[in-house]
């Protein structure tokens, strides 16, 4: 078993609560699907949101999944002119298999933060 790092990114319609646990259950879905983890396989997850989301915490979806004994943090990100609006971010620590590739994940409108990474589509 070896650590890994993963990042995800997903888009939020609107600032209420409903829709940040919305689009964070959509994503950690997603990044488990994807690379076929659970939480027993994760060792923490370190959340972000932009300033114009503040309704909820996206670690209350995260718990809700069964994160519960995982270590979650959330945090505001970096306010830069011109980004991307209404996004939460995601940066994941886990074990897998020696020959286990991470599969990021951006969903909705975050997906135009890497258009680079093929898989992360």
């Amino acid at each position: 078993m070896r650590l890994f790092a993963l990042r995800g990114a997903s888009s939020v319609d609107r600032n209420d609560s409903e829709a940040i646990l919305g689009a964070t259950s959509w994503l950690m879905r997603e990044i488990m699907k994807r690379n076929q983890i659970g939480p027993a396989d994760v060792v923490s997850c370190i959340f972000t949101l932009t300033a114009d989301l503040d309704a909820e915490f996206p670690a209350v979806a995260a718990r809700q999944l069964g994160f519960d004994r995982v270590p979650l943090l959330c945090a505001k990100e970096v306010e830069v002119p011109g980004s991307l609006p209404r996004v939460i971010r995601v940066l994941i620590h886990y074990y897998a298999d020696e020959s286990h590739e991470a599969k990021h994940v951006y969903l909705g409108e975050a997906r135009a933060l890497r258009l680079d990474l093929e898989s992360a589509q």
